[in-house]
């Protein structure tokens, strides 16, 4: 997966640049969106993590569509870097996948301000840049899709899910007056709003939650923890999304919003239909608060 020896025939091909492609949702989506006919930047912070991405594209036959580049999405230069190396090559970005993220957990009294600001950093700023270093591309060439990788967290906040949810909601306030922005220069953007799936997204944020028994938050920590867990554990096949993108990338007016996932759809309906007292009583006695 190094770069394409074949630039000619890569050019005839939509180009898509995805950030976070070393596991998880980006993982899976480079590799369809190189089944289905583009060339892919695969963008990552670290790319001596493209292990498990470069097994999964060779086992696949598609590791001479995917390259492979360095992005930590919460460096702008770096973005701008990302961009310039995909336009230098072939004069054009048709598709952006902000996919790069994670999970911070925690009740709010107990996770530190700098916690919170790295979420942002990642989550909220992160995918922010790197709208802004393809925005003059697509703008310019009146085309183009932005698919910004939200979640449930997104429209409906949990407890101990604060810092992530924030920044899902910021994700969405923010995707939404893109959308409006963009729309007139015939650029579009989506946003993905995934359930539960088994990836890996929870591990670094649940991972350095702080469980200290003598916390007053100790018995309801420990129930939202283990409700992450079971949400890792759930038997989703996390491709569903990556084939939800290829089908927004490759639609030539994709809606606003994609729900995807069990339950999602329900859950977001409750939120819209029951008032707030009905629902937050379900949702505490569900957690066992």
């Amino acid at each position: 997966m190094e770069e394409s020896k074949n630039g000619a025939a890569a050019g005839s091909r939509p180009v898509a640049l995805v950030t976070g492609s070393s596991s998880g949702f980006g993982k899976l989506s480079a590799i369809r969106l190189a089944e289905a006919g583009f060339y892919v930047f695969a963008s990552m912070r670290d790319p001596d993590k493209r292990g498990g991405l470069a097994d999964l594209a060779q086992s696949r036959r598609v590791a001479e569509n995917i390259e492979v580049c360095r992005l930590d999405v919460t460096d702008p230069s770096a973005a701008e870097a990302a961009v310039e190396r995909a336009v230098s090559r072939f004069g054009r970005i048709d598709v952006l996948v902000n996919n790069a993220g994670y999970a911070q957990g925690g009740f709010t009294e107990e996770v530190d301000l700098a916690a919170w600001r790295d979420q942002f950093e990642t989550n909220v700023f992160g995918a922010i840049a790197v709208t802004k270093a393809v925005l003059p591309l697509m703008r310019e060439r009146r085309r183009g899709t932005i698919i910004n990788i939200s979640s449930l967290n997104g429209r409906m906040a949990f407890p101990g899910f604060g810092p992530y949810a924030a920044s899902k909601f910021a994700l969405e306030g923010f995707s939404e007056a893109l959308r409006l922005e963009m729309k007139p220069y015939g650029v579009h953007v989506a946003l993905v709003e995934p359930g539960a799936y088994a990836t890996n997204i929870w591990e670094k944020g649940f991972g350095l939650a702080k469980v200290d028994e003598r916390s007053p938050y100790y018995p309801y920590l420990r129930k939202v923890l283990g409700f992450a867990r079971q949400s890792a554990s759930t038997k989703a096949d996390p491709m569903e999304v990556a084939d939800l993108i290829v089908r927004i990338a490759t639609d030539p007016r994709p809606k606003f919003r994609w729900p995807v996932g069990q339950g999602t759809r329900m859950i977001l309906s409750a939120k819209s239909l029951l008032p707030w007292f009905w629902l937050e009583r379900i949702i505490l006695r569900a957690l066992r608060f």
